[in-house]
């Protein structure tokens, strides 16, 4: 079994000093694209060490991890984890286990073993809401009424998410330079460190164009912060950050709460709709599975409704009693 050891190490000690003592955990995560999935992954590592009784994902010998320990955990976890959550927890463990292996503290047939534990399959419907055309029209109205300069960045921001289809991440990410004006699309970064170009429907390019007469075209993040008197704050735009704005504008909109990700599902059952072709949604959405798209497609819903109204169900109600 796995484990425990240096028990006084803390993940504060720093991954790259960690690494540089050939923990496969910091390996892993020093390799990781982006610091949010670094900081995704380690939540993850540091959760299952706590289920070995360890302190924190450092403080674990991973080069002990052996196929039956990672088909336990995944039996644990499923007890109280959503399926997307368990799966995210075993693509952790394959990692530190690859980082093991290259690291020489784990044998190839004990590395491939682990990497053939399976993934939990799910049939549930993708979190969060629709968001219909008359939302996103009062959303986009409250934000050209507001003066300040948060009006215009909230508008660009919101056109952005829905017209782009972006996660909240690849949004904050975006620099000046990934803007492409003349062609009116965006070079987005996404998971696995994969580009792909965006094309922008003319109104978020419009909104974009307000933003941009505002924020100039010195070089840095296409989004940022902004102070209450209007001042802009140079840096990136915080993660959190697209949240709070999106929730204030629905308020202001008088619309139920929603989030980036409920854009981000409505720019692929809009498009889905619409009749674009799944392959090509797929690409814009930057999913790297097919089937990923087609969870967000609403049209067999539509065909289901159509098929239930061809049934007759012989129930007039009270009312008809009543006038007996």
């Amino acid at each position: 079994m796995i484990v425990v050891l240096e028990e006084g190490m803390s993940e504060e000690r720093g991954l790259e000093l960690s690494a540089s003592r050939r923990n496969p955990a910091a390996v892993y995560l020093v390799g990781l694209a982006s610091e949010s999935s670094r900081e995704t992954m380690l939540t993850a590592l540091t959760k299952v060490a706590r289920l070995l009784g360890a302190d924190d994902a450092l403080a674990v010998d991973w080069g002990a991890m052996r196929f039956q320990d990672v088909a336990a955990l995944r039996s644990v976890l499923l007890e109280t984890r959503a399926p997307a959550t368990v799966n995210k927890t075993l693509s952790a463990l394959r990692g530190v286990a690859k980082a093991a292996w290259q690291l020489g503290l784990l044998s190839a047939d004990d590395h491939l073993r682990i990497q053939d534990v399976k993934n939990v399959t799910s049939e549930r419907l993708p979190a969060g809401r629709h968001v219909p055309q008359g939302e996103l029209a009062a959303l986009l109205e409250v934000c050209s009424n507001d003066p300040a300069p948060a009006g215009a960045r909230d508008a660009a921001i919101i056109a952005v998410l829905y017209s782009g289809g972006l996660r909240r991440g690849e949004l904050v990410a975006l620099d000046l330079g990934d803007y492409e004006r003349p062609e009116g699309r965006l070079r987005v970064r996404g998971k696995g460190r994969k580009e792909r170009l965006v094309p922008l429907a003319d109104g978020a390019n419009r909104a974009l164009a307000d933003w941009l007469a505002l924020r100039g075209v010195a070089p840095g993040p296409l989004f940022c912060a902004i102070h209450k008197g209007g001042r802009l704050i140079p840096g990136r735009l915080a993660p959190v950050a697209v949240y709070t704005a999106l929730a204030k504008r629905a308020r202001q909109a008088g619309v139920p709460r929603l989030t980036p990700h409920d854009l981000r599902r409505t720019f692929v059952g809009d498009l889905l709709d619409a009749g674009a072709d799944i392959a090509t949604v797929q690409h814009l959405a930057g999913h790297a599975n097919v089937n990923t798209t087609a969870r967000y497609d609403r049209r067999p819903e539509g065909v289901k409704r159509k098929a239930i109204q061809k049934l007759h169900v012989p129930y007039w109600g009270r009312e008809k009693e009543a006038t007996e």
